[in-house]
């Protein structure tokens, strides 16, 4: 299938955003949203906030995250090659042999990740991201220090693509779809009576610290912030079922059950996808969730929180794996969720 406005998902996904170096593809919502809203603010952690209906009481925020994990140069040796660690929770093990870009304070260049050949003995054991290094062709400490220094930050060279015109496969799916989908939500409701106030956020920093959601709430202050983030699809190889909740990657949008979740929330959401028909899924989040709704929810005086995710297979590799017909489905059903606001909601639970 084809979603609306595919072809700036692909353009997202296609810019490096790591956690802290999120710039470039803030600048790009921006662009791309400004039209559909009354109001784009930014904040001083870096958030993007598109704003409909500013004057209105009832707030409701949407949350995706547009960073992206990364890794991070820890040092250079005396032959040119890169120490590393993670900004944001790497999978070590993914990144064996693969191609990288290296975003250095000077230029970007290419790299690849060694891995010692199976004829000298390959990689044995368990390893961690520090015990592994970057290649980029340099002969010298000297010569890569032209480009690159400590600290600069470093994502896969990976093109998004399209398995069997269903799927999206790429990096940092997690959470950039988020991103996009609550801009294209926005997009959607620039054509419809909408009567709350809606901020849809691309939020900085939720692979390190989720700091950008907390600013965004706190600055807002909304009655209700939902995160729209991914959630770990179970309908593949090698995943105990017995631990997990099931979730298909084409089984629908996913709400979160929990104490850090408003029971209401999820009713409002339940509705709407019942007027759309559009299939439901579920996970359990007892404690916390894991997203940016564990930040706003606790801005200001307390926020509302509910979470709507999106299945995601092989979290934090190259090749997330996501289905365009549930992205599509997701920004239905909030867009739907909104337009049936009347803005006198109580989310009280104890209101009856």
């Amino acid at each position: 299938m084809q979603l609306d406005n595919q072809g700036f998902l692909m353009e997202l996904l296609r810019t490096a955003s790591p956690s802290s170096y999120e710039m470039e593809i803030q600048k790009k919502w921006i662009k791309e949203y400004t039209p559909f809203a009354d109001e784009m603010r930014t904040d001083v952690s870096g958030n993007a906030i598109a704003v409909m209906n500013p004057e209105a009481d009832f707030k409701v925020l949407l949350a995706g995250h547009c960073d992206e994990i990364a890794m991070v140069v820890t040092g250079i040796d005396e032959n040119g090659f890169l120490r590393i660690d993670e900004m944001g929770r790497f999978n070590a093990k993914a990144a064996l042999g693969m191609t990288v870009q290296v975003l250095g304070f000077n230029k970007t260049i290419p790299g690849v990740v060694g891995v010692n050949a199976m004829h000298l003995g390959g990689v044995k054991g368990d390893f961690e991201l520090p015990d592994l290094y970057i290649d980029c062709g340099a002969v010298s400490k000297q010569e890569i220090e032209q480009y690159v220094q400590v600290g600069d930050l470093i994502v896969y060279q990976r093109q998004p693509s399209v398995l069997m015109d269903r799927y999206l496969t790429g990096r940092g799916l997690d959470n950039r779809t988020g991103s996009f989908i609550v801009g294209e939500v926005m997009r959607r409701l620039k054509e419809e009576k909408v009567n709350v106030g809606v901020y849809a956020v691309s939020t900085v920093n939720e692979e390190t610290n989720m700091g950008g959601a907390y600013f965004a709430a706190a600055g807002i202050q909304p009655d209700l912030a939902i995160a729209c983030d991914v959630t770990f699809a179970t309908d593949h190889p090698g995943v105990n079922k017995r631990k997990v909740v099931d979730v298909s990657l084409d089984g629908g949008p996913v709400l979160a059950k929990g104490a850090p979740i408003n029971r209401k929330a999820n009713q409002l959401l339940e509705q709407a996808a019942k007027e759309l028909a559009i299939p439901l899924q579920y996970e359990l989040t007892p404690r916390h969730t894991g997203t940016d709704a564990d930040k706003m929810r606790y801005a200001g005086k307390g926020v509302s929180t509910a979470l709507v995710s999106l299945p995601l297979r092989y979290m934090h590799s190259p090749v997330e794996t996501v289905s365009l017909h549930v992205i599509q489905q997701e920004i239905d059903l909030l867009v739907k969720f909104l337009t049936n606001l009347s803005g006198e909601e109580s989310l009280n639970p104890l209101d009856l």
